[in-house]
């Protein structure tokens, strides 16, 4: 009896990871939460390109509303559940004399494919490539919210770009997974993995990093691996009592995000 339990234990955990296994890229990427019929904003241009695997990404770009003499170009990249075109709007809000391009990640109606981390970091790329052809000479600042905030740490590293501005990153994906799992052997199950850490351990551009204090999706230890991993953070703050989803709402937050627009876009106090 009590090797038929504890073969039934077995059987049981197995199946469970096996269904963790399966079933990842839908509770990383929740691509119906993102839905919208929302119509974009006056002045709203919609974007399409090809990855580098033929997927079709849709994208949207909002002109400064407020230009003045060679304002930075932005690309956004938002949090798993964000629609393309709200992030967009979020950011022309913030950055009125700045150009916006945003995309849909794939399997992110109306973008083509199905979602998982390395077919996005990919398509971070691509999505940077395609802005730096179609804007010439404009310095780019990478923008990312949450998991978008891997896909900025990423171009940080591969790209020439003015600046990354990291919002409530972590070090791994990985290792934020196995936080919120650690009954599950989830370093072998995991296959959508982004290494920020690793990435700005390389990377060569200006970085900024906003946290929560109070951020119970991405804790604090993970924001502080990525903290010591970064050779090149000019501008580092936590918004205190800060949550993961609500700090967009705060004023204090939109001021640091400001300030650190600012801060890797300041010759004098990029690194050598």
């Amino acid at each position: 009896m009590v090797w038929k339990l504890l073969l039934a234990a077995v059987l049981i955990y197995a199946a469970v990871c096996a269904l963790a296994f399966t079933l990842q890229d839908r509770f990383l990427f929740p691509v119906d939460s993102a839905l919208s019929d929302d119509p974009l904003p006056p002045g709203a241009e919609r974007l399409e390109l090809k990855a580098a695997d033929g997927t079709k990404l849709v994208g949207v770009h909002l002109p400064p509303r407020r230009p003045g003499p060679n304002p930075p170009l932005i690309l956004g990249f938002g949090g798993n559940a964000w629609n393309a075109d709200h992030a967009a709007e979020y950011l022309g809000d913030a950055f009125p004399g700045a150009d916006i391009v945003t995309f849909h990640y794939r399997g992110y109606g109306p973008s083509d494919g199905h979602p998982r981390a390395s077919a996005l970091l990919a398509d971070s790329l691509a999505i940077h490539d395609f802005a730096a052809a179609r804007w010439p000479g404009r310095p780019i600042v990478a923008i990312g919210f949450s998991i978008g905030s891997g896909l900025a740490a990423h171009l940080a590293r591969e790209r020439p770009v003015a600046g990354a501005i990291l919002v409530t990153p972590f070090d791994s994906l990985t290792k934020v997974a196995a936080g919120h799992a650690p009954w599950l052997p989830v370093r072998w199950l995991f296959r959508n993995r982004m290494e920020a850490a690793d990435d700005l351990a390389q990377a060569r551009a200006p970085v900024a990093i906003l946290a929560g204090g109070a951020d119970p999706l991405v804790p604090k230890p993970r924001t502080d691996a990525l903290r010591r991993a970064a050779r090149t953070l000019v501008y580092d703050r936590t918004i205190a009592r800060a949550g993961h989803n609500d700090i967009y709402a705060r004023s204090d937050f939109h001021q640091a995000l400001r300030e650190a627009l600012a801060a890797v876009t300041a010759r004098k106090e990029r690194p050598q």
